[in-house]
């Protein structure tokens, strides 16, 4: 279970707080199990700064504060404090990435969705970044592009991985498909295939506005008997 440290402290000497954390990461480089480090200072009070540190678990949390930089870095904090900090150790009960739902949801009803449904959670001034395509698809290519991969096979789509930043979701997918209609001029063959790519999309107010793909064509070229071995 994910853990969540809050570190809450006054300080009229940020700028050398700053440096401090800079100088923790750096000592601590191949030892720390801290994931993520978030600082932010109170608009009402710029004195007031809440330091908020991911681990993959509390007990990685207690080998993290048992190093000996760790040690020293805080006894250099409490020294640039106006008071002792608060420490409140939090277990995550629930992590909801919004966008990675609304990815993952996109890709594991892509073959079965109706695409109007599908496209209903793109923007109207949606951008597909396709390396087969010649140039960049708007939304109506794009949902014409999509229509004739659906036309030539009947697929699914498994998430396998997701990464999300900022504004961004990554999404890496394993595509398993038969192929049962035209495709790049080659008639329905019944292969069963795989293919396996990863997709950015970029979200605007939980809605779709940009994606770039990276897929294996020449792989699923391969599996149709267009290339050789």
């Amino acid at each position: 279970m994910t853990f969540v440290q809050l570190i809450d402290c006054r300080t009229s000497r940020f700028d050398e707080m700053n440096r401090l954390m800079d100088t923790w990461v750096e000592k601590t480089r191949g030892k720390r199990t801290a994931t993520h480090a978030v600082v932010g200072k109170d608009r009402s009070d710029a004195s007031h700064v809440v330091e908020i540190v991911e681990f993959p678990s509390y007990e990685e949390a207690m080998r993290n504060s048992g190093l000996p930089e760790t040690e020293k870095i805080f006894d250099d904090m409490v020294a640039l404090c106006d008071e002792m900090p608060t420490f409140t150790d939090l277990e995550v009960v629930r992590d909801e990435q919004l966008n990675c739902a609304t990815a993952r949801e996109w890709f594991e009803r892509a073959g079965t969705i109706d695409i109007g449904a599908m496209f209903e959670r793109v923007t109207e001034d949606y951008v597909d970044h396709d390396p087969a395509s010649a140039q960049d698809n708007g939304p109506a290519a794009a949902r014409e592009e999509f229509a004739g991969w659906r036309r030539a096979f009947d697929f699914s789509f498994r998430v396998d991985d997701q990464i999300a930043e900022g504004d961004r979701v990554c999404t890496r997918w394993t595509w398993t498909a038969r192929h049962e209609g035209a495709f790049l001029g080659l008639p329905a063959t019944g292969q069963d295939v795989v293919m396996t790519g990863m997709t950015w999309q970029r979200f605007r107010d939980g809605m779709i506005c940009e994606s770039w793909w990276q897929y294996d064509r020449v792989g699923l070229m391969r599996q149709l008997g267009v290339l050789g071995e």
